[in-house]
């Protein structure tokens, strides 16, 4: 009969035990014990050579295609330096350095994952985007705090990010002790004078970028007009629209708050610094096809200007002085339009729909007005 499988190595030895007898030829006792005559030679000759009747390893001699463990060292070392990148950044990053013939990414997926590298649980989280994206670098920039956190010193720490649309370049994180318009402005007067002016800046619907009441203007989005900048908003409670700020806050979170304990502003401002260049100019970005964002990004050509020039209206429109209230008059009929427009002249200017008004400020129209009603419908900011 065959092997039984609980009893293999009994029956291996029985076998053994007969034949050493003499009493049965080789062909016999295997014809009883359910084997070949070659298998029945093989354990013989096991027994002469004193070996164990258990069964041998069948692991190869030799793996041919087995990392080299100097190799596999290098990319665990690599890991262990970032340990929120996965196995293509990695690979394409040591690329980046100089190294060849590197494993597949899915050889250094294996790697991590036997060395314990990989939580399961956690890259069930993350998930692939799909996402807009403008054609050229500055078209639109993204912009929003980071949400605070506590100092080692007690102080809490609000970052600012900025981020290129097209190019995903990194354009500030700046550690601010608030979220109010002086800190944010001068942020920004920095950038423009660095990288140019954006086209448009995309943010959400909290101060210092927009206001959630009747007004619907602010002195950021009227300083962002002086300067021939569109503001754009998310659509209030759908932070999703601002995918691409929402992930590069988790990254700056996985690969830096998360593993640092910063003691001070000017400790936060320095590791924001260093994530920032390693953010720009080392880390392989999936959307930009492993590339990394400096190598998308250039600056604008619209520098910023040293003062903001009288903008002139075109021929026919009827121009008002917003008092420092926030109200215009137009046609002895008072109307509310924003603090934020207080000292600034605006023009009106009849639109195609009858008793209705355009209510523009320099190159926008900033919301239009009802005469007949003696409303303003609509205070939407279009170019």
């Amino acid at each position: 009969m065959p092997w039984e499988e609980k009893t293999v190595e009994k029956s291996r030895i029985a076998f053994l035990a007969d034949a050493l007898q003499g009493e049965q030829t080789m062909s016999e006792l295997c014809r009883i014990y359910g084997i070949s005559r070659k298998t029945g030679y093989k354990w013989l000759h096991r027994y002469e050579c004193g070996e164990s009747m258990g069964d041998h390893s069948r692991a190869p001699f030799g793996r041919p295609n087995k990392t080299q463990d100097a190799m596999e060292q290098l990319i665990l070392a690599h890991r262990d330096n970032r340990p929120a990148w996965g196995a293509r950044k990695l690979k394409h990053s040591l690329e980046r350095k100089g190294y060849r013939e590197l494993p597949a990414a899915s050889t250094i997926c294996a790697i991590l994952k036997r060395n314990g590298r990989i939580n399961q649980e956690e890259s069930k989280k993350h998930k692939p985007y799909t996402r807009f994206e403008r054609a050229y670098p500055n078209d639109l920039w993204q912009t929003d705090f980071k949400g605070d956190f506590a100092l080692g010193n007690g102080q809490r720490c609000h970052p600012l990010t900025v981020l290129d649309d097209h190019s995903r370049y990194s354009l500030c994180v700046d550690a601010k002790e608030n979220e109010r318009y002086n800190g944010v402005r001068e942020s920004f007067i920095r950038l423009f004078k660095e990288y140019g002016l954006p086209k448009s800046i995309f943010c959400d619907n909290g101060n210092p970028w927009g206001t959630s009441q009747s007004a619907g203007y602010t002195r950021f989005e009227v300083w962002l007009m002086d300067l021939g900048i569109l503001t754009i908003h998310g659509r209030p409670m759908h932070p999703q629209t601002q995918g691409k700020e929402e992930r590069f806050h988790r990254t700056l979170k996985a690969e830096l708050l998360r593993n640092t304990t910063l003691k001070h502003m000017a400790e936060a401002q320095k590791n924001f610094d260093r994530f920032r260049t390693c953010y720009n100019e080392e880390r392989p970005h999936q959307a930009l096809g492993y590339d990394v964002p400096a190598k998308h990004y250039s600056t604008s050509s619209r520098v910023m200007p040293k003062r903001i020039k009288t903008w002139d209206y075109p021929c026919g429109c009827m121009l008002r002085k917003v008092k420092a209230s926030g109200y215009i008059t137009f046609m002895n009929q008072g109307y509310f339009l924003s603090e934020a427009f207080a000292e600034k002249e605006i023009g009106v200017q009849e639109s195609d729909e009858s008793n209705t008004y355009d209510l523009l400020y320099r190159g926008f129209r900033i919301g239009k007005l009802n005469a007949e009603e003696r409303i303003i419908t609509s205070r939407r900011v279009y170019r």
